[in-house]
């Protein structure tokens, strides 16, 4: 398989963005903690997963969703014992694949009508130039990146929800799933 040199370069970044919350934390001196929210990470997944079916429910086409559950990453340079970010990805195959025709269109408009800023749109640089939407939830803390695989055997979409950083509560542990 013949790659281009900014494909591993882009996906490095694209990972390293999502991972890092998108500028979600306060995190802007790399060695000082500023006030993070305190949630246990099993909460964090809840949410990611209640964010996750928000968006499967705007896709809006008949499909199936993989099944996958949440994971939970470090935060940055921060002490993983006490800091962590919660992510899901998953992916969606529709019941047709030319279903997914004005999908990424249409999630492009409606989603900053439900407090998501679109951050980032258009083809990736890979061969075969897959549809990319990047969403920022300020308010909810969380970021989604959306790739429409137009030429995969079947065609799908793949989903990243990574939540910002939190701190556990004083007297709890990261819980690591």
């Amino acid at each position: 398989m013949k790659t281009h040199p900014g494909v591993p370069a882009l996906l490095v970044s694209c990972t390293l963005t999502l991972l890092t919350g998108c500028g979600m934390t306060d995190d802007h001196e790399p060695d000082v903690v500023t006030s993070v929210e305190r949630r246990t990470s099993s909460d964090v997944a809840d949410e990611a997963e209640r964010v996750s079916s928000e968006i499967y429910d705007l896709i809006g086409i008949k499909g199936k969703a993989s099944d996958t559950g949440p994971g939970v990453t470090d935060c940055g340079r921060k002490d993983p014992e006490r800091y962590f970010k919660v992510f899901h990805k998953w992916s969606f195959v529709p019941a047709s694949g030319e279903q997914l025709g004005g999908v990424m269109e249409r999630l492009k408009a409606e989603l900053p009508g439900r407090g998501w800023k679109v951050v980032e749109y258009g083809p990736d640089t890979s061969r075969n130039e897959n549809l990319n939407l990047t969403a920022d939830n300020d308010a909810r803390k969380f970021s989604v990146n959306i790739v429409h695989r137009a030429k995969s055997a079947p065609p799908k979409l793949s989903l990243m929800v990574v939540s910002g950083c939190y701190q556990v509560p004083d007297g709890q542990e990261v819980e690591r799933f």
